[in-house]
């Protein structure tokens, strides 16, 4: 029996609030036409093109600095506060004098890059506390290749806040929430500069994202609008402290004041995972052999923390790859109504750090300038890999055969290498094997029998950079001495990934024919048969999955339940084991 179909979206995930943007229009019309691809290649080549991947990762390695990070974010802490809705005149407080510096500064690296680096504003009208008119501040780079008119944007939100969203007056420094995110975008502009990529490279500090991400959704909203390709949106948020809270949002991290300076979480939808994987394999390739500190990618089994939501949301929503870097520790969960809150997320103690001897000089940083930097380096790569990297195969399918799968794809290009990535069903997030093929059309053998796999593959060019994944395919391996037979009803609840669990596990349900049915949902129960969760779900053909995560049980290990529950009758019921 073979059973084959696409690995599809996660049926119910975070969304932005509900937005009214009108008029989103690009303050410069030379900006304007380079988002759309129509200019002149020749008017933005620099005079010496340096465009080989390893001299462009030499450069991220040796040029990121964390200085120049420290004084980006005393300069945006000197502005006092960056609500979306605070003073625009003033000179030297609130978000119009945070955001007409962050121009200034754009205009500097391109003064310094043969003026390569074009900045304008994303303006848009939007009453957002109490005031109507917002402008992100972006950057771009243009691609000077055949794939120009395609881009890669790194972004992070400029914004702050304290307990109150709509606070215009208090000091709100917002230095890990998000400073780092907006020196990270800083920092990538001015080391980027310098260098030619085939994309175009989108340098983005977003507004509005304290109030429900309104600046990155008028910034996607305008990009499909205008049916502007966007290759990849590699979102920066909380990406410089190294501190835990007490009240960490889940997956959370150890406990108040536990420090980790090496991991990096990478958030992304199922939809969106491969472009996860693409940035932690172009680190494990290009950057793990030459820097000095290492870094743990973590790829993470949500699109973003348990009930919570960040600027690359809204570019998923519109089809467009996106995914979150953060932090492995968060000072909070940023919910300041939260009895004896004592975290500094979404406070006035989001500052840069504190004074310890007296001398008026601060002394003790909340923001690790070296992990932020190590951040940036592995943003940098990332989005450099995008731009520079071929264009992905296409048409992607499998077939079981005797000890395997046959493979085809098609590749246009004619690469001539290829690398396809297999996850075993219930592996993790990660590929457990890269095979490297020459052909497009191939077969692999020896694999596990009875074993459901994941599949992608990707191109690979002359230098040795591997293009997107393709699309993910689940198949089922039921050649073999034993048979991975599924019940005849067409409806079978799959048991959980991964299984114990310790952040998230995804509940799946593989429909081979739909049924007669009005209502279905996933319920999650505990071992006395008390509700957690319960997710409705479309049994539609093919792989239904949700993702399930540990803030329903508070935390308890145990073994717990979770059901089909088709019309009102329960289906199908399988274990699960949380080992946190």
């Amino acid at each position: 029996m073979r059973l084959i179909y696409i690995f599809c979206i996660s049926l119910f995930l975070p969304r932005a609030a509900a937005v009214g943007q009108a008029n989103i229009t690009v303050t410069s019309a030379e900006v304007y036409d380079i988002l759309k691809g129509g200019y002149d290649v020749g008017s933005y080549l620099p005079s010496v093109v340096i465009n080989h991947p390893d001299d462009i990762v030499e450069g991220l390695i040796s040029e990121v600095s964390p200085d120049s990070l420290k004084a980006y974010l005393q300069a945006l802490s000197a502005f006092e506060n960056r609500n979306t809705g605070s003073d625009t005149l003033s000179a030297t407080f609130g978000i119009g004098a945070a955001r007409r510096w962050v121009y200034g500064k754009f205009g500097e690296f391109s003064a310094q890059n043969e003026g390569r680096l074009r900045t304008a504003y994303l303006q848009f009208d939007q009453n957002i506390c109490g005031m109507g008119q917002h402008r992100n501040i972006f950057a771009v780079l243009p691609g000077i290749g055949p794939h120009r008119n395609e881009l890669v944007i790194v972004e992070g939100h400029i914004d702050s806040r304290c307990e109150d969203v709509c606070d215009t007056t208090c000091m709100a420094h917002g230095m890990e929430d998000n400073g780092s995110g907006t020196a990270l975008v800083l920092e990538l502009a001015r080391i980027m500069s310098p260098f030619a990529f085939d994309r175009t490279l989108v340098f983005l500090a977003t507004i509005g994202e304290e109030q429900g991400l309104y600046g990155a959704n008028a910034f996607a909203e305008f990009c499909e609008n205008e049916n502007i390709p966007v290759r990849a949106v590699y979102n920066n948020d909380i990406i410089g402290g190294i501190i835990c809270g007490q009240t960490a949002s889940p997956p959370g991290c150890p406990g108040l004041n536990a420090i980790d300076s090496i991991n990096v979480r990478l958030y992304s939808s199922t939809a969106t995972r491969n472009l996860a994987r693409f940035a932690r394999l172009e680190y494990e390739e290009n950057l793990a052999p030459l820097v000095p500190v290492p870094s743990m990618i973590n790829i993470m089994s949500q699109e973003d923390r348990s009930g919570r939501g960040g600027d690359h949301i809204p570019f998923r929503q519109r089809g467009f790859q996106a995914i979150r870097f953060t932090s492995a520790n968060e000072h909070g969960n940023g919910n300041p109504d939260t009895p004896n809150y004592d975290d500094r997320q979404h406070t006035m103690e989001d500052v840069l750090g504190i004074d310890t001897d007296g001398d008026s000089v601060i002394d003790s940083f909340f923001v690790d300038f070296n992990y932020l930097a190590r951040n940036t380096v592995l943003n940098g790569n990332a989005a450099a890999m995008s731009a520079l990297g071929p264009a992905s195969p296409t048409q992607f399918t499998l077939e079981d055969i005797d000890g395997g799968f046959h493979y085809s794809f098609e590749d246009p290009n004619n690469y001539g290498q290829y690398r396809i990535g297999l996850r075993p069903f219930g592996s993790g997030n990660y590929f457990d094997t890269l095979l490297t093929v020459s052909q497009t059309e191939g077969s692999l053998l020896s694999l596990l029998p009875s074993t459901p796999y994941y599949l992608t593959v990707c191109a690979v060019d002359s230098n040795g950079i591997e293009s997107h994944f393709s699309n993910e395919i689940f198949e089922f391996f039921t050649t073999g001495t034993e048979e991975f037979v599924l019940p005849e009803k067409g409806v079978t609840l799959l048991q959980n990934r991964p299984n114990p669990f310790d952040e998230a596990t995804t509940l799946g349900v593989y429909v081979e024919r739909r049924p007669d049915y009005s209502e279905a949902f996933l319920l999650v129960t505990d071992a006395h048969g008390r509700e957690l969760a319960r997710y409705p779900i479309e049994l539609r053909p093919g792989l239904v999955e949700v993702t399930y995560g540990y803030e329903h049980h508070q935390y308890r290990p145990g073994t717990y339940y979770y059901s089909l529950v088709v019309d009102g009758q329960v289906y199908e019921t399988k274990a699960m084991i949380y080992a946190y």
